[in-house]
């Protein structure tokens, strides 16, 4: 799966507790109608992969979803979503479907005037 959109904030590493995980977040926003600002959390060696990026960037993330159980105190069980990135690239824009020329609306549906009806049709059905 991806994310794509431009780059709203990018955090610095964090050090997670005792054990020396690390982890880094960044949020992109999409470009849509509604846009929505997608929290994406890089961990481990991954946290370098934002080195290179700045605010406002367009970039395409590779994401995975990941869950999680936990029982709290009281007895309750509580689930965690997190969107894991692993890989980040500048965005590339749709270059290819702007370079096609745009069809002229009168002739896409222009109903056709040449018909002859004594011609022979030829179609099996």
């Amino acid at each position: 799966m991806e994310v794509t959109g431009k780059i709203k904030m990018i955090d610095q590493t964090k050090e997670v507790g005792s054990g020396g995980f690390k982890k880094r977040d960044i949020v992109v926003t999409t470009d849509e109608q509604y846009p929505q600002h997608i929290l994406v959390q890089f961990v481990q060696d991954k946290c370098d992969l934002l080195n290179g990026f700045q605010v406002g960037q367009p970039v395409k993330i590779d994401i995975n979803l990941r869950g999680r159980e936990w029982t709290n105190p009281q007895g309750e069980t509580v689930y965690f979503n997190t969107i894991q990135g692993w890989r980040i690239s500048q965005a590339q824009g749709d270059a290819p479907a702007a370079q096609m020329p745009p069809m002229p609306a009168a002739q896409a549906f222009a109903p056709a005037t040449n018909l002859n009806e004594e011609e022979a049709d030829d179609l099996p059905f």
